[in-house]
Formats: structure tokens, C-alpha cells, sequence
């Protein structure tokens, strides 16, 4: 191992050094290079500062949280203090402490780098892929359920595990939608925005939380919700949906997945990310994600096992449903088995009770000429104009009708489960 690998700072369960120095990956790496003229990986120095950010959170509002949502207020008055002053401005909450106004003043704050255009244009694919994007996003996420890195944070919150995943699911898609509505993200007030400030606030208390948990080691998995480990959930709502979806019909275009990084490069801004080095190419991306599956450990244990399985669970009938909500469930089930199937490793999935793919894995391929013709008619400005009105209200329609009447609260206030 050379000095620079013994010098970085790394969790010890996250092998990317070691990694790089098996003989399978440096053939691998030669064989890319070949091939292609380019590395597998990305340089050394950047592959440091990603190390080094799996120990970086977000300390503006970590004093915010500590200070206010973890005060003596509690959680109820902290959260209406933050109500208001997302939906009139930091200025009409005289009140708020000094750690609520440098929050809001950066987060109000739009980097000289934003490209509003590119914002837009990126939203406006989340948009047309409709529900595509909720089901493609937790079925791709349960590949990294494997480490204890991702899955021991989520396993003690207890949102995305047994009973409750379905409701921790439905909540992501919320937020999903809310910033990628039109102007979401760059419309001072929005519901986007809101929603956007109120996702950050939970990731850090959920940190302060694990972190402080006798079952967290620092020094094996770095810090909970990390900077790094935020950019690679970034990267999976641009580049890889963008090359993944392909397989289903869904044609996104280089540029389109340039839009898609930077419309998340600024969402990422909006809920605190700050990373010594930010991939902003598609190839710079999919390094980064080389390097993360290089580095992996499997070692979740029944932690990642209970996460991977309640997934596709959470979607089942359930014995209140009747009629058509009982349809519409075991509907969900099946196609939810069948694109975890899809976006899952086969060596991964054989590890857990998953249920069976076949046969309704006819149905995206059945699909598969109807979305493609679809994607060419949708290039018609007309048509596109429709087409996404259409997908933005089933995405809509969808959501309610899981939600049965139930609202999306982003709270992280409740105690750990153990």
C-alpha cells in the first residue's frame, strides 16, 4: 500500500484502497484503459476527498438542529418555527436565533454556479417519467442495502423497514415530486423549496441520532447520511436512471442527463451538500459509482436483509384492501418484484426472499414498443406538453391513492426503534 493510501482518511468498511490493489481490479482497470482510453476510477485525489467526506455532515444545519429542532422548544414549537418561516421568509420570525438565520441565509442563497435552464430542464424529466421514477429509485437503492453504512442509519430510524416502509417510501416519492414541479426548486416560497429544507432538517437529526447510537462506529462507516453517501443518492436520480431506464423504453439523451446532474448538483445544494470534489460529467459519475461498488463490504446482516425484503412486501395486498384497491395492490407488488429483479445484482438478490419475477416480467417487456413509440411521438412539442400533464397527474393519482388520505410530514423527532 503506498503512503498516499496509508495517509487518507477512510472508513475502514468502505475497501476502496484495498480494493485497487487486487489483481482483479487492476486487470479490470487495464482492460478499460484499453478499451476505451480512460480510467475506471476516478484519480486518487479525488477518490480522497470522497473518502474523506464519508466523515463530513452538514454543520450549518447541524447548529440549527441542535439548537432549535433538539432545544429546549421541543419539537412541536421548533417545527412551527420553521413552518413559518418557510412559508413568509426568516424576516417575519423575529425570534429565530442566530443558527436559523445563517440557515436560511445560505440556503436562500443561489450559487453563482446554477444554471436556471438546466434546472428546469432537468425537472422536467422527472416529470415525464412519471411514477417510473418512484418505482426505478427504490428498486435500484436495494443494491446498496448491503452496507451497514446505508442500512444500519435507516434500520434504527425504522422509516424504510418492516411495517412502515410502504409509508417511508411514499414520503420519498413526496418529496420527489414536490421539487420537481415547475420552478420548484428556483421559486422563493415553494412548496419544493419547503419541502427540499425540510428533508435536510431530518437527515441531520436522523445523524445527530445514529451517531450518538452505541451500535454506530465512526471509524468503520464513517458519519451517518455523509456527504459522500448523499452524492451517490444524486447520482442515482440522474445518471443512472437516465442510462438504467433505457431498458425500458425511456430514451434520455446525453444532454438531457447533463440537465439531470445539474438539476441535482442544485437539489443537493438545497439539502446541504458541500463536497470537497462534485462529479460534473456523466463519466465523472459513473466513476464514482465504479468506485463505491468496488469498495463494498456486505456487511449489513439481517439489517440489510430486513430493508432488502420489506421493500417488495410493503406493496402487497394487505387484508383490508377490497375491489379495485386490492387490484391496484397486487399490481404494485408484481411489477415492484419485477424491476427489484431488473436493477437488483443476480449474485445480490440470491441472498434474500424476494418474491418471483416470472412471469410478470412480461408485462415491461409487453410494455417495452408502446413506451418506445411514445418517446418518439413525445418529441412533438404538442405532444410533449400532453404527454407530461398526463404523467405529472397519474404520479398524483398514484400517490393519493397509496396514501389513502394520509399526509407526507418529513419528521424525524421520534426516538430511534432500539
Amino acid at each position: 500500500m503506498t503512503t498516499r493510501m496509508r495517509t487518507t482518511k477512510c472508513p475502514s468498511a468502505f475497501r476502496y484502497w484495498e480494493a485497487k490493489q487486487r489483481p482483479a481490479v487492476q486487470r479490470l482497470e487495464s482492460i478499460v484503459r484499453k478499451m476505451t482510453g480512460a480510467e475506471l476510477f476516478p484519480t486518487d485525489e479525488q477518490a480522497r476527498a470522497l473518502t474523506e467526506d464519508l466523515f463530513a455532515g452538514d454543520p450549518v444545519a447541524e447548529r440549527f438542529v441542535a439548537e432549535v429542532m433538539h432545544g429546549p422548544g421541543g419539537s412541536a414549537q421548533s417545527r412551527a418555527l420553521l413552518d413559518r418561516a418557510l412559508a413568509e421568509g426568516i424576516d417575519a420570525v423575529p425570534e429565530a436565533p442566530d443558527s436559523m438565520r445563517e440557515l436560511f441565509a445560505e440556503f436562500d442563497t443561489v450559487p453563482e454556479w446554477v444554471r436556471p435552464e438546466l434546472v428546469e430542464q432537468g425537472a422536467a424529466i422527472w416529470r415525464r417519467w412519471g411514477t417510473m421514477l418512484f418505482s426505478f429509485a427504490g428498486a435500484e437503492t436495494l443494491e446498496m442495502y448491503t452496507e451497514s453504512a446505508v442500512a444500519t442509519p435507516l434500520s434504527l430510524a425504522g422509516g424504510y423497514a418492516g411495517n412502515s416502509a410502504l409509508r417511508r417510501y411514499l414520503e420519498t416519492c413526496r418529496f420527489w415530486m414536490d421539487v420537481s414541479q415547475p420552478h420548484a426548486l428556483l421559486t422563493p416560497g415553494s412548496t419544493g423549496r419547503a419541502t427540499a429544507l425540510k428533508v435536510r432538517v431530518m437527515h441531520v437529526s436522523v445523524r445527530a441520532r445514529v451517531a450518538g447510537h452505541p451500535e454506530w462506529d465512526i471509524d468503520k462507516w464513517g458519519l451517518p447520511i455523509s456527504q459522500t453517501y448523499q452524492l451517490l443518492t444524486l447520482i442515482a436520480g440522474s445518471v443512472t436512471p437516465g442510462l438504467g431506464l433505457w431498458a425500458l423504453g425511456y430514451q434520455t439523451t446525453p444532454s438531457e442527463i447533463r440537465a439531470l446532474l445539474h438539476f441535482q448538483k442544485y437539489m443537493g445544494y438545497l439539502l446541504g451538500v458541500r463536497l470537497q470534489w462534485h462529479p460534473e460529467t456523466v463519466v465523472d459519475s459513473l466513476r464514482v459509482l465504479a468506485m463505491t461498488i468496488a469498495s463494498r463490504s456486505y456487511d449489513a446482516g439481517a439489517h440489510g436483509a430486513e430493508l432488502i425484503e420489506s421493500y417488495p412486501a410493503a406493496f402487497a395486498p394487505r387484508p383490508e384492501h377490497r375491489g379495485a384497491s386490492r387490484l391496484r395492490a397486487a399490481y404494485n407488488y408484481r411489477i415492484n418484484s419485477v424491476y427489484s429483479a431488473m436493477y437488483m445484482a443476480p449474485g445480490t438478490r440470491r441472498k434474500y426472499r424476494m418474491p418471483p419475477a416470472f412471469p410478470w416480467l412480461l408485462i415491461p417487456v409487453l410494455r417495452f414498443p408502446l413506451i418506445t413509440a411514445m418517446e418518439f411521438v413525445r418529441r412533438i412539442p404538442p405532444v410533449g406538453r400532453l404527454h407530461e400533464k398526463v404523467m405529472v397527474r397519474h404520479r398524483e393519482n398514484w400517490y393519493r391513492a397509496q396514501m389513502q388520505g394520509r399526509e407526507a410530514e418529513f419528521d424525524a423527532s421520534g426516538a430511534l426503534r432500539r
